[in-house]
């Protein structure tokens, strides 16, 4: 079975301070991944050594087939989405007089702006994604005046319409409150639940957001992995304890965790 990626043994270091310490990690299609731990525990590192953006000082990140360091990472790249405060906040800054439907079609093209005419079956394609998450209403308004919670919709569906093999989420429902996440959790689940589908990362600290198709974790602090595997045996009182550096209880319900302070 071709895996989608495989970190052997990878560590990142930057000013005598490392970042990243010997990361194994083995992900294969079909399966749904978390990332979590604390604040500065290296989960958005991760990611960018993932994207090749960040260049491990050892080890061998193999994605999608292609092992870094003997390949066009910018060819791998194009093959993988992702949604993050970042891209949210250079959409606004540079292109936010655009409507929401031209930010979801500029994912055609991985570009921020749309520079082109869209083809109609793109057009369509981007509707239904809007529709998928709720938010066909915003097609129409400029994305500047969208909510921080509008925005991630749109960027989701903009990232989803590139038809990416990874789709990699980094903390998206940050900053945003109760109703809001919940509605773009539902959202994120009914796109999961297409086929094909790209194999989902999603980065978070949040216990509560590890919804029922999620089926692998990968718990890390302090740049290290502390557990990773399937999310049950993973998501557990011991190791997340462990990675927070605090008593937990995890109680699972609709096959969901929920955490409490023990």
């Amino acid at each position: 079975m071709t895996e989608i990626l495989t970190l052997e043994e990878v560590s990142l270091s930057r000013g005598g301070l490392t970042i990243l310490d010997k990361i194994s990690w083995r992900v294969l299609p079909g399966e749904h991944w978390v990332v979590m731990g604390p604040n500065g525990s290296g989960k958005t590192t991760l990611l960018n050594v993932l994207t090749g953006y960040l260049w491990p000082s050892r080890g061998r990140v193999r994605v999608l087939g292609e092992t870094y360091g003997q390949t066009d990472v910018r060819a791998v790249r194009r093959r993988i989405g992702r949604v993050g405060s970042d891209l949210v906040e250079q959409i606004a800054h540079y292109h936010g007089e655009d409507r929401a439907l031209e930010v979801v079609l500029s994912g055609s093209d991985a570009s921020i702006g749309l520079y082109r005419r869209p083809e109609p079956r793109e057009v369509e394609t981007a509707e239904e994604l809007l529709a998928e998450l709720d938010a066909q209403a915003l097609a129409e308004r400029p994305f500047a005046v969208l909510s921080q919670g509008e925005r991630q919709k749109v960027a989701l569906a903009r990232a989803w319409l590139a038809d990416p093999a990874i789709l990699v989420l980094d903390e998206p429902t940050n900053g945003l409150d109760l109703a809001t996440r919940e509605g773009l959790l539902q959202g994120l689940t009914r796109l999961a639940r297409r086929t094909p589908g790209p194999s989902i990362i999603y980065v978070t600290h949040q216990v509560e957001e590890v919804l029922p198709w999620f089926t692998h974790a990968l718990v890390l602090t302090a740049g290290r992995v502390v557990a990773s595997g399937r999310k049950r045996e993973v998501l557990a009182d011991g190791p997340l304890s462990r990675a927070f550096g605090i008593g937990v209880e995890i109680v699972w319900r609709g096959e969901r965790p929920w955490l409490t302070i023990a």
